[in-house]
């Protein structure tokens, strides 16, 4: 995995550049959606397990199948390190996400995750870095908005716990993508990813049934619309999104690719709105806007090619 901040690869844009970026916008975008319906009739945790280990196990095959079986051996530390990273991103990361999106709008829940790449630069600051002025500036412009936020579960709009859990969430994923530059992961990022998932999947699986989801669970109760939510989170979501997102770090500026981290959020809302009818209240408008701002400033600050 790889951060908005961090690994630049200058390319000039084509049009399979363009192609493969309204992917990401479009498909990770919608992935909040999919989140939400999905847990309509499905556990929150057991059905994030379901989902990553099956993509895991799929993108494993890949994996082996066009680069060969030698593209998955790693090392110890190499598997410990993807195991340690998966963990943090996907049961921490995408599990806290899921579990709060049981009690808050989709559309919410992507504008408090647009913060990542805040954490991100505060992150660096605790590591000894210096990031330049004008990003510090965008951070706290964008806590400020992350504050804006808050307010519908302060305010009983919406449950508090859910907030506090995708915030918790967006700093245990900050804090995955800030280790995973800082560790030894398995060279074929395409493996390291596998791992990542079948590891955050399994763990996810396991805090399910700690939690007891599988008491009462009834298949026939799942409605049919989430079986297809958690098929294209497993098939597009997961597969399709994370392959063009790969690509696009190896064949184009990575000053362009960061453009998801701030269009994402839009689509989310806006599929919130026009799908599931969620409401667009001046919390989720004001404050989504001040964070997407944010965070236009500091990936424009942090760019590198």
């Amino acid at each position: 995995m790889t951060t908005l901040i961090d690994s630049p690869r200058p390319r000039a844009a084509s049009g399979s550049v363009w192609a493969a970026l309204a992917l990401v916008y479009v498909v990770w975008g919608s992935t909040y959606l999919g989140i939400r319906v999905v847990v309509e009739t499905m556990p929150p945790f057991l059905s994030a397990g379901a989902r990553f280990l099956t993509a895991g196990v799929l993108l494993a095959a890949l994996v082996a199948w066009r680069s060969g079986p030698a593209a998955l051996r790693v090392t110890g530390a190499q598997l410990g390190s993807a195991v340690l990273v998966g963990l943090m991103l996907v049961l921490g990361g995408n599990g806290l996400v899921v579990l709060a999106e049981t009690a808050v709008p989709s559309g919410l829940a992507a504008l408090l995750v647009a913060g990542v790449p805040m954490w991100v630069v505060l992150l660096r600051l605790t590591g000894g870095d210096r990031p330049p002025v004008r990003t510090l500036g965008g951070v706290l412009v964008g806590l400020a908005g992350l504050t804006v936020l808050t307010s519908p579960g302060l305010s009983g709009e919406v449950e508090l716990w859910g907030v506090l859990t995708i915030l918790a969430g967006s700093l245990l994923w900050s804090l995955g993508s800030y280790s995973s530059n800082r560790l030894p992961m398995p060279a074929n990022p395409f493996a390291a990813s596998a791992y990542e998932m079948l590891a955050g999947g399994a763990a996810a699986l396991v805090v399910g049934l700690a939690r007891g989801e599988q008491h009462g669970l009834d298949p026939a109760d799942i409605s049919t619309r989430s079986w297809l939510a958690l098929g294209y989170l497993i098939l597009v979501g997961s597969l399709v999104g994370f392959t063009a997102y790969v690509w696009l770090l190896q064949s184009a500026p990575l000053s362009l690719v960061s453009t998801y981290a701030y269009v994402n959020p839009v689509v989310a809302v806006t599929l919130g709105a026009l799908v599931l009818g969620e409401e667009l209240t001046w919390p989720i408008l004001v404050g989504g806007g001040i964070v997407v701002a944010a965070v236009c400033v500091i990936v424009s600050t942090e760019r590198r090619d």
